[in-house]
C-alpha cells in the first residue's frame, strides 16, 4: 500500500471494522466499541511515534525517554497500549483487557478523561456478554484488534502529519452512525452542513467563548471554533458544552481531544434541570455565542422544577410539560452576554406558532427585541425526523427592530434518504441574512408592527408569500390534443374488433 494518507481510505477501513459486530450487535451498541477503539488507537500511534523519536535521539537512556513521555499530551503505559492489547490478541480475555487498558489510560491521565467522577469509558466496557459467550467475544474483538492494525489506520503523526484525518474519520463515523441508526442514533448528530450554516450564521470572532447546552458529540460546537481558525487564523476561542446522556458525553470528549480541541468544557448533566455551567457565584455562566440543536419537543423537560428555577430562566413564562422547546431557548437566551451575546437554536416548526404559554414566550422574546431571524429549513434534513425545523437567531447585539425570515424550504439537494444543503444553498442563505434582503418568494423584513400585527406568529408564509400562479392554460391547444387522443382511440378500436374477429370472438 502507499504510504500517502487518503481520507477516503481511512473511512472505509474504519466502517468495514464495522463487520466485525454486524449481526452480533446493533448500531447503536457497537459504535461505541468502533469510537473508543479508534481514541486508542490515535493516542497509543502517538504515543509510539514519539516513543521511537525519543529513542532514535538518546539511545539507551530508558530512564530519560520515559521521563520524557510523562509530558505528552495523553500519558500512556506499555501495557495500555493499542500494541500490547494486538500482541496478546490470540490469547483469552481480550475484553478484560480492553477495560483494564482504558481504565489504566483515565487513572494516567488525571481530570482529562473525567468530570465530577465520571470517566469517559465508564458505560462503555469491551467484557460485555453482549458480545456472546466467552470464545465468541473473544474471537470478535481479536478481529476488531486486527482490524486496527491494518495499515489503512496507522494514524502515526510522522505519517498523517498536520491533516485532521482523525477527526474527519471520527465525524464520519459518527455521521454513519446516526444516518443507519434511527431516532435514537439520530439525536447526537447535527448534519454538517446544517452546523456549517450555523457557525457562519455566528460568525465567531478571536476570543469569543462558545457554548451548547444540548451538545450530543459536539459537532456543532466544534464546527463554530474552526471558523475563528478559518477566517481569522486564531486559536484564541474557548469551548463550553453541557451533555445529558453519559455514553453521549463520552463522544463530545473523544471528540475533542481527536479534533485537538484541548481548551474545552465538556459537563455531563441535564442543562435544564441542573445546569453545569456556572461562574465561582454559582451563577449562569455568560457566553459570546450561544448555539444548539436540542430534541425536539422534548416531553418530562422539568416543568415541575421551572417555577422555582434559581437561575430566573423562566420569568418570561413557563413552557408546557410536554413540550420542551422553549425550556431550551429561555435557558439559552439567560446565557448569552449583555452586548456581544448571540444565538441559534434549531427548532420544530411548532415552535413558531403554537399558542397557550408558548405564545405568551414567543411575544415576550419578539417585544424586547433579541428575535433576529427565522430561517425555514426543508424536511428530512435531520437524522431520526423528517419533519421540517427552523434556525432561530437571536442576537443581544440588534441594531434594528426588523426581523428577516427565509423561506430555505424548498432548495436542497434531494438524496436518496436524506435532504441536504449544498453550498450554493447555504451561500444563498448567508447572503440574505448578511444583507438582509427582500426577495421575492425567497425573504422578507418585517417590522415589529407586522408581527404584532400577526398577532406574534411567526409562521414563515405569512410573512414571504410562496403562491405559485398557475399556468395559463391555452384552451384551443387543448381542444386540439383531445380531438387527437379521440382520433386514436378511434383507430384502437377499429383494431381491437379486427383482432377480436380473428380469435373468433366476432359478433
Amino acid at each position: 500500500m502507499s504510504d500517502k494518507v487518503n481520507q477516503d481510505d481511512i473511512n472505509k477501513a474504519l466502517w468495514a471494522a464495522c463487520d466485525t459486530f454486524r449481526g452480533t450487535i446493533s448500531a447503536d451498541t457497537y459504535k461505541d466499541f468502533i469510537l473508543t477503539m479508534l481514541f486508542l488507537k490515535y493516542i497509543s500511534d502517538v504515543w509510539q511515534d514519539h516513543y521511537d523519536n525519543y529513542k532514535k535521539e538518546y539511545g539507551d537512556e530508558q530512564e530519560l525517554i520515559e521521563e520524557m513521555l510523562k509530558n505528552e499530551r495523553f500519558v500512556l503505559s506499555r501495557d495500555a497500549s493499542f500494541y500490547a492489547l494486538y500482541e496478546r490478541r490470540h490469547e483469552p480475555g481480550n475484553g478484560e483487557r480492553i477495560d483494564q487498558a482504558l481504565h489504566a489510560i483515565e487513572e494516567a491521565n488525571g481530570t482529562k478523561l473525567k468530570d465530577a467522577g465520571k470517566s469517559v469509558f465508564q458505560d462503555i466496557s469491551f467484557n460485555t456478554d453482549k458480545l456472546g459467550e466467552e470464545k465468541q467475544k473473544n474471537t470478535i474483538l481479536r478481529h476488531l484488534l486486527e482490524n486496527f492494525a491494518g495499515a489503512e489506520l496507522n494514524l502515526k503523526p510522522s505519517r498523517v502529519g498536520s491533516l485532521d484525518v482523525i477527526g474527519n474519520a471520527y465525524e464520519y463515523l459518527i455521521k454513519n452512525f446516526a444516518a443507519s441508526g434511527g431516532q435514537k442514533a439520530g439525536e447526537f448528530y447535527t448534519p454538517p452542513e446544517v452546523s456549517e450554516l450555523i457557525a457562519e450564521l455566528l460568525d465567531p470572532q478571536p476570543g469569543d467563548t462558545i457554548c451548547d447546552p444540548a451538545c450530543g458529540s459536539a459537532s456543532l460546537l466544534m464546527k463554530c471554533g474552526r471558523k475563528v481558525r478559518e477566517h481569522h487564523n486564531s486559536k484564541q476561542y474557548a469551548l463550553y458544552g453541557q451533555e445529558a446522556i453519559g455514553s453521549t458525553w463520552s463522544l463530545a470528549k473523544m471528540n475533542m481531544f481527536l479534533h485537538g480541541e484541548d481548551n474545552h468544557k465538556i459537563e455531563w448533566g441535564d442543562t435544564l434541570r441542573n445546569p453545569k455551567l456556572l461562574d465561582s457565584n454559582g451563577q449562569l455562566l455568560k457566553f459570546d455565542i450561544v448555539t444548539a440543536n436540542p430534541p425536539f419537543s422534548l416531553d418530562k423537560w422539568g416543568h415541575e422544577e421551572a417555577e422555582h428555577d434559581p437561575f430566573g430562566r423562566f420569568k418570561r413564562g413557563i413552557p408546557p410539560k410536554t413540550k420542551g422547546d422553549f425550556a431550551f431557548i429561555l435557558h439559552m437566551i439567560e446565557t448569552l452576554k449583555a452586548k456581544t451575546g448571540r444565538m441559534a437554536v434549531i427548532v420544530p416548526n411548532g415552535v413558531l406558532f403554537r399558542g397557550s404559554s408558548e405564545g405568551k414566550i414567543r411575544r415576550q422574546l419578539i417585544e424586547e427585541n433579541l428575535l433576529d431571524a427565522v430561517i425555514g429549513l426543508p424536511e428530512k434534513l435531520f437524522y431520526g425526523t423528517g419533519i421540517p425545523a427552523a434556525i432561530l437567531v437571536f442576537s443581544k447585539a440588534k441594531i434594528d427592530e426588523s426581523v428577516l425570515f427565509i423561506n430555505a424550504s424548498r432548495d436542497f439537494k434531494a438524496g436518496k434518504n436524506q435532504n441536504v444543503l449544498g453550498e450554493e444553498q447555504i451561500n444563498k442563505i448567508l447572503i440574505t441574512y448578511r444583507h438582509r434582503i427582500n426577495s421575492d418568494k425567497y425573504s422578507h423584513r418585517a417590522s415589529l408592527q407586522e408581527i404584532r400585527d400577526n398577532d406574534y406568529n411567526l409562521n414563515i408564509p405569512r410573512y414571504v408569500d410562496t403562491f405559485e400562479e398557475e399556468t395559463e392554460i391555452d384552451l384551443l391547444k387543448v381542444r386540439k390534443e383531445r380531438e387527437l387522443l379521440k382520433a386514436q382511440l378511434a383507430d384502437l378500436e377499429v383494431q381491437m374488433t379486427e383482432y377480436l374477429m380473428e380469435l373468433g370472438y366476432g359478433a
